[in-house]
């Protein structure tokens, strides 16, 4: 019961910074622009949820645990068997598809593929370091890094094949 109450922590600050912040800001630009960057902080904070959390309550405490240094061998995991590899590539590839398809419709003017892959490997980059100092028992692998990124590449594949359709429901909304 006691971890219900630090991840609780983190999404009530979640959810006052959207309602004082963003909501406002993104309000004003339309419904559109409200959906699209609505979904997309929501998708974050779950990012947040399944990577970092708790985050507040784990502040006083980051440097009570050694920090584990990257492992910069690609696919170790993998190599040597070790573990439940393929659940964790396929999950790290899964959890940015999202992003490789929001984060283009986030934006005013369609972004282009290298913006897209950047952002989302500075993501994965910012999750993956700051996971051992949150956490003595997490750790950053370079693999993650790598399986994000090309989840983000996954998503923007499908943020092109779909973004006609997507053009017309952000227009029905926008319409509202």
């Amino acid at each position: 019961m006691k971890y219900f109450y630090k991840y609780l922590i983190d999404f009530l600050v979640l959810g006052i910074l959207y309602v004082f912040i963003f909501f406002k800001k993104w309000k004003s630009k339309g419904n559109d622009k409200l959906f699209i960057n609505t979904t997309m902080y929501i998708y974050l904070s779950f990012v947040l949820y399944f990577t970092l959390m708790p985050i507040i309550t784990s502040i006083p405490f980051i440097f009570n645990h050694p920090y584990k240094s990257m492992n910069l061998i690609p696919f170790i995991d993998v190599l040597s068997g070790r573990g439940d590899f393929i659940r964790q590539v396929g999950l790290n590839v899964i959890m940015t598809i999202p992003f490789g398809f929001l984060f283009p419709l986030t934006k005013k003017e369609n972004s282009k593929f290298l913006k897209t892959v950047l952002y989302c490997f500075l993501l994965s980059l910012i999750i993956e370091l700051l996971q051992p100092l949150i956490n003595g028992f997490r750790s950053a692998d370079i693999t993650d890094l790598i399986t994000n990124v090309t989840g983000g590449i996954i998503g923007y594949i499908f943020y092109l094949i779909f973004r006609p359709l997507t053009n017309k429901i952000l227009e029905f909304i926008k319409g509202k």
